[in-house]
This record gives C-alpha cells, structure tokens and sequence, in this order.
C-alpha cells in the first residue's frame, strides 16, 4: 500500500477555502433571514382603520355648508358638494362592482328584495347613508319635509320619479278631490351608474321622489338636516291617483296648457313591503381629528 504524502501549505489552502464557503453562506441565509422578517414585519403594521380620502372630504364640507334646521345651504356651497360628489366611485365608501348584490343572476338579490341601508355618518345637522335596492325594488314616493337632499347614484341603474307641490295658484284651478294635493311632475327618466349628482330642496328640485331599481342599485344619500320625527321632519309616504279614477273626466296627469304634468297625492302610510333594512357600514371610516 502506497501512502501518499500530505502538502501542510495545500491543506490549509483547502481549509481557508472551505471556510470561506461556510462564510458566504452563512450571510446568505443571515440576509434571507432578515428578508422575511421585514416582511412579516410590514403585514403586521398594515393600518386597521381605512379611511378615505375623498369621504372625508365630504364629511368635512358638510360639516361647513349645513347649518342645522330651517336653513338651506347656498348656491356656492351647494356647487361645492355636488363636485365631491360627482367624482365619488363605489371604493370610496367600500363598495365594489365584483360583489355578488350587483351581479345581474345573483341569487342573493333574486331571494331578498327587500331595500336596506347602511348609515355611514348622523349628526344633528345632517346624515350620510347608503342605499341598496335589489333589482325591480320601490323605495314608493315619500317627502323630504324642510331638507336639502344630495342623490348620488353609485352602481347600477334606477328610474327616478320626482315631484314638487303645485303652488297654490295652480291648485285654485283646478277642483281638488277632498284629502288630496296638487303636484307638479319634476323627474320622471332613468339614471345608470356614473350619472351627475341629483340635488332636492324643500320646496323644489322634486322634494317628493321615487326610487325604483332597474337592476340591483347602490345610491349615496346626504340629508341636511336628516329626518326627525320629534322635529316635525318625519317621512311622509304619498300614492299617486289618476284624475281619470276619481270622476268621469280624462286623466289629470296628462300635459297641461302651462307644458307641466301633474298628478293627485294621497298620504297613506308606509307600506309594509316597502320597509326597510338597517344593515352595519363595514367600508372606510371617518377620523374627525383629521381635515383636509
């Protein structure tokens, strides 16, 4: 047996490498260690709170431009809103087009057809909520007594009917059936998803309105000041009565000479289908200690 002999300077040449290799990858792993750390790191400290820019924007004007009962908010202000408004997209208040309620087969919808509504922000001032109505969903006419009311459609498509009280020198031409008042046609044509922002003042813009779903809806309401039963503003529900059903005349809702339409309402009280659903408001948050 032949015992080769070992060189002492190539030996150590050999371990120095060797060594070196440990090295590098034990900095490999050191660094990919820290790597994932960083990761980990970022995923815990993602926010819990969303808030959303331009919701807060929103909330922040109305907080200026509404000042509480018996006033109306300028024309300016009124400008100011609607622009917000206007440029609102459903990720703005958590909502998206991929949600099984705005799928045109959904089962959910074709199963509930009930109208919900999720408060986003009540004051005493004013309110946001949102709406959300099924497809072929009624929200009947009703009243927005002493209120200025911004409509902002956000997904889908509904027909809006709306009307403003006749003034009383048109109710004097007219004989009113006992119980009922004269109203003048505003509105009465569809809307789809993304449309201008409808705005209603107490006395005009089409104050009494109905909403009815073409396909599954989702509309963001401000009211200023909102609805109070103590305050004397509760809602009103009203049906609409063809002249032709209460004499033997023509019907009274067709154009008169003044180029309006009109129509009887009866005050009747909200019906049973037609109530509605609280729901709670899961989409981005308000934080008043922020103000842009």
């Amino acid at each position: 047996m032949t015992i080769e002999a070992v060189d002492p300077a190539e030996q150590r040449r050999s371990s120095r490498v060797e060594h070196n290799v440990d090295e590098v990858i034990k900095k490999k792993k050191k660094k990919k260690r820290k790597r994932c750390k960083r990761k980990v790191s970022i995923q815990v400290k993602r926010p819990v709170k969303m808030v959303s820019r331009t919701l807060q924007r929103l909330i922040d004007l109305c907080q200026q431009v509404f000042k509480g009962p018996g006033t109306v908010p300028s024309p300016s202000d009124v400008r100011r809103l609607r622009h917000i408004l206007d440029f609102m997209e459903p990720e703005d208040v958590g909502l998206s087009r991929d949600l099984q309620f705005f799928q045109p087969k959904s089962v959910v919808v074709k199963e509930n057809r009930r109208v919900s509504y999720a408060t986003i922000y009540k004051c005493h001032n004013f309110s946001l909520c949102i709406f959300f109505l099924p497809a072929t969903a009624v929200i009947p006419l009703h009243n927005h007594p002493g209120m200025t009311v911004f409509s902002k459609l956000l997904l889908g498509t509904m027909r809006i009917k709306s009307y403003d009280w006749a003034d009383t020198q048109d109710s004097d031409n007219y004989d009113s059936p006992s119980k009922l008042k004269l109203a003048r046609l505003k509105t009465n044509r569809c809307f789809r998803a993304p449309c201008e922002t409808s705005v209603l003042y107490p006395t005009s813009g089409g104050n009494i309105h109905e909403f009815t779903a073409v396909t599954p809806c989702a509309v963001l309401d401000v009211l200023g000041p909102p609805y109070s039963k103590d305050d004397g503003r509760d809602c009103t529900y009203y049906r609409e009565n063809l002249y032709g059903t209460l004499s033997n005349r023509e019907e009274f809702t067709k154009t008169e000479d003044d180029g309006h339409r009109y129509g009887w309402f009866e005050e009747i009280e909200m019906p049973q289908e037609s109530e509605m659903e609280g729901i709670p408001y899961l989409g981005p948050q308000i934080d008043e200690s922020i103000s842009y």
